[in-house]
């Protein structure tokens, strides 16, 4: 293990999911870290010593279905306002009343419903990759189907049960180094280039994946770690946060439209098709974010923003922090 990553301490608490397992660095207030897909607490391995040396209780959890937190059988289980309790049981559970969530892909919506939804716990909020969007519009599940013309759009290939676990879990390992690559800004298809995030008719994402070259803050060591834990845990409870999408719609109805008003952070990557795809969403921002502090999109990165770049996301992220207002 590296050495910057031998001072963490793990531990496990109780949460409505059964269990949270998080991992935590230093000491300060608490800065609660969010993973997306296909991650777990690993992807803020450059983070927590970070935050840490900056005089934070820097915390990355495994969300509910990765890693070694609980992972309900019911699909129905994975819905945004279970995922954002979760969040809530770790701060208490830590001897806390209140933190900054930070979070990046799933994890950055999730962190932004844990602010809407719990401002009294949540008292500022970051988003790395994906930007806030309201809720409200139309059904999600709609919305996919209709995108792609004759192709599909990956959601709503991830939404039918076990149809992507059958394409993933022959060689985890393979398609997450295929996956990771795809999104990757120094490895991502050539423009013009067949769109990874759609699959032909009888087809398989993983046939439009770059082969032959990571990314380059994927390792092989890297991709060994995250590779055991999928192969350990399974993909499904990881898939079933996109199985929960129309839940949240009807959840968070009354919520429509609400804008998130804690100090915000965003920070994305211009070759990320989270920021193209949403840039209405960034655009957007004096409105549905009227607490926002630092936006910033760093020139050729990618989706996985505070791996491909550590070194800027964490200045981003303490500068930040260090200009919130005191607890």
């Amino acid at each position: 293990m590296a050495p910057h990553l031998t001072s963490l301490v793990h531990r496990v608490v109780p949460s409505p999911a059964g269990r949270v397992h998080l991992v935590e660095q230093g000491d300060g207030p608490l800065v609660l870290l969010v993973h997306g897909f296909p991650e777990f607490w690993y992807s803020w391995r450059h983070q927590l010593p970070a935050l840490a040396a900056a005089g934070y209780r820097a915390v990355a959890v495994d969300v509910r279905g990765y890693g070694r937190s609980g992972k309900p059988a019911d699909p129905r289980a994975y819905r945004m306002l279970d995922l954002v309790e979760d969040n809530v049981a770790v701060v208490r559970a830590l001897g806390e009343e209140s933190a900054v969530v930070v979070g990046h892909d799933w994890g950055a919506t999730i962190a932004a419903h844990s602010a809407l939804l719990r401002p009294d716990v949540f008292r500022a909020v970051g988003m790395l990759s994906v930007p806030y969007t309201p809720p409200g519009g139309p059904r999600p599940s709609d919305v996919f189907a209709a995108m792609g013309g004759d192709e599909e759009f990956y959601v709503s290939y991830f939404q039918e049960p076990g149809r992507a676990e059958g394409e993933i879990e022959p060689d985890v390992r393979g398609w997450l180094a295929g996956f990771y690559a795809a999104l990757s800004g120094d490895t991502l298809p050539a423009p013009g280039a067949p769109d990874p995030h759609f699959v032909t008719k009888g087809g398989t994402l993983r046939d439009r994946f770059p082969t032959g070259r990571l990314p380059g803050w994927l390792g092989e060591p890297e991709l060994d770690v995250y590779a055991a834990e999928f192969e350990r845990t399974g993909l499904t409870g990881a898939l079933n946060r996109y199985r929960s999408m129309d839940q949240d719609w009807a959840d968070l109805a009354a919520h429509a439209g609400a804008p998130l008003t804690q100090p915000s952070l965003f920070a994305g990557g211009t070759l990320d098709a989270s920021t193209t795809w949403l840039s209405d969403a960034i655009d957007a921002f004096p409105v549905t974010l009227p607490g926002l502090v630092s936006s910033h999109l760093l020139d050729g990165c990618g989706h996985w923003i505070q791996q491909e770049r550590p070194d800027e996301v964490n200045t981003l992220l303490v500068d930040w922090l260090r200009g919130l207002p005191a607890q």
